[in-house]
């Protein structure tokens, strides 16, 4: 596997899974964010709160990406310190049903990695007393990892010190100076690109079945649905942390192997057995962060094909599965790191399709992700604890003919928190009605059959 170029205020460059993102993001309209949402009983110290709004900046969430003014070189990380917007407070309360809505609502705004804002922080007083805190923030400026390590240095008031430097003033002789610098530092990147060019080549003829494979009866044709935008649908469980793992531990499994059973069961409910066996085809978000990471996205993604039929009754199997598909990411070759140095010549057109083939998207996959336990600062951004914290992970700009196209989709972000297991559950299925209502029901019949109870928002 090749290693990593986690980038650093001397080469401020973008590894090239970030860049990818970046030009996949730009060749459509489609943009994939993360979500934080607070949700407080009592009163908000807006100071406090305010202070954490500032220290962000000193994450992150204080930088944006400048595009090379070559056309096949490579973006760097600049400062985007004074791009943010200010913390918006929304001036008139609002009940406490209209949360589900305002948190979309915060979704739907403009975020921009390039230009600013990349992420912003919204209050919402309800007239219950209670009050929710979101935060929106691009995918490709942060992973979800990232995206916490952000959320707990504010919130202890901590900066990692990333140095980088200002934008590139945008004169002609500002952008001639940095065309020689991106020619020499492309110059200096062609071997690996050389070496690569044949790994690569066999790589893609091996899976070319995968970027050519026709519609079947469970991927529907591209024609179907319109060129509107939809909403996907996102609702939110929250359960005991000790009645989930009283019930993992009855049916042979532990934390993540219960998270995958019920997302499969999800999954299956929602027509999205992709495996010729059957199986629902679950991607594992894998982080991949050291220390001293810069990368937006550190992380791999493992495949494990779940029977959705017998994860009610015993979990082993999918325990062993997923340990097994864990183990073979973290030592196997991962094949898709060796086509990375070709990200800056290949098309924007073929990067979405790409990385469907090389992450092993084919089969109507579950995303997955297991947070685990959160360090305690994670829901104190005024300095207090919250008493319900949610993640999840959104797209913008969602064209109904796309989703339809791709067989629907399903991600589930899960994380521990305060003696609560939190479950974010994004999902739209081609011909169903799509609500969260619709949504809700689906969720809790699946609480259901694994004898759980929780709180469905």
């Amino acid at each position: 596997m090749a290693k990593a170029n986690t980038g650093t205020a001397q080469d401020n460059r973008l590894v090239y899974l970030d860049q990818a993102m970046f030009d996949a993001m730009r060749a459509g309209k489609r943009a994939q964010l993360m979500q934080c949402l607070w949700i407080y009983e009592h009163p908000v110290d807006f100071d406090a709160l305010q202070q954490f709004h500032h220290d962000l900046n000193g994450t992150f969430a204080g930088r944006l990406i400048q595009r090379s003014p070559l056309p096949f070189g490579r973006h760097r990380w600049v400062s985007g310190i004074g791009t943010e917007c200010a913390m918006d407070v929304e001036s008139t309360p609002r009940s406490r049903a209209d949360l589900s809505d305002w948190t979309d609502e915060q979704a739907a705004r403009p975020i921009d990695p390039e230009h600013g804002p990349g992420w912003r922080l919204a209050v919402l007083p309800m007239t219950d007393g209670s009050t929710a805190i979101s935060l929106v923030a691009s995918h490709c400026m942060a992973d979800g990892v990232a995206g916490i390590v952000s959320v707990i240095c504010a919130a202890k008031g901590e900066s990692l010190n990333f140095g980088y430097p200002p934008p590139r003033a945008r004169t002609v002789r500002a952008r001639l100076r940095a065309s020689r610098t991106d020619i020499a530092a492309t110059a200096r990147d062609l071997p690996e690109v050389f070496r690569t060019v044949g790994a690569a080549t066999r790589l893609i003829l091996r899976r070319r079945h995968e970027l050519a494979r026709p519609a079947t009866a469970s991927e529907p044709v591209a024609q179907a649905g319109s060129t509107r935008v939809v909403t996907v649908p996102a609702i939110s469980v929250f359960l005991d942390v000790e009645q989930w793992d009283a019930r993992a531990k009855s049916l042979g499994g532990n934390t993540y192997s219960l998270l995958a059973g019920f997302a499969a069961r999800l999954g299956d409910r929602m027509g999205r057995r992709g495996g010729e066996d059957g199986s629902v085809n679950l991607l594992l978000a894998l982080s991949e962060r050291s220390l001293d990471d810069t990368r937006a996205n550190a992380m791999t993604i493992g495949n494990v094909g779940v029977d959705p039929t017998r994860v009610t009754s015993d979990l082993s199997s999918a325990r062993s599965a997923i340990r097994t598909a864990i183990q073979t990411r973290r030592e196997g070759p991962d094949e898709s790191a060796m086509f990375l140095p070709l990200i800056p010549f290949v098309p924007r057109r073929a990067l979405t399709r790409l990385s469907d083939a090389f992450v092993g998207a084919a089969g109507l996959p579950v995303s997955c992700s297991n947070m685990g336990e959160l360090d305690p600062a994670f829901s104190r951004v005024d300095g207090t604890d919250a008493e319900y914290v949610v993640m999840r992970g959104i797209d913008q700009n969602v064209v109904e003919h796309e989703i339809v196209s791709a067989g629907g989709h399903l991600v589930l972000v899960s994380g521990r928190l305060a003696g609560k297991v939190s479950i974010s559950i994004v999902g739209y299925q081609p011909g169903a009605a799509n609500t969260k209502a619709w949504l809700r029901e689906l969720t809790t019949q699946v609480l259901d059959e694994f004898d759980l109870t929780g709180t469905v928002v």
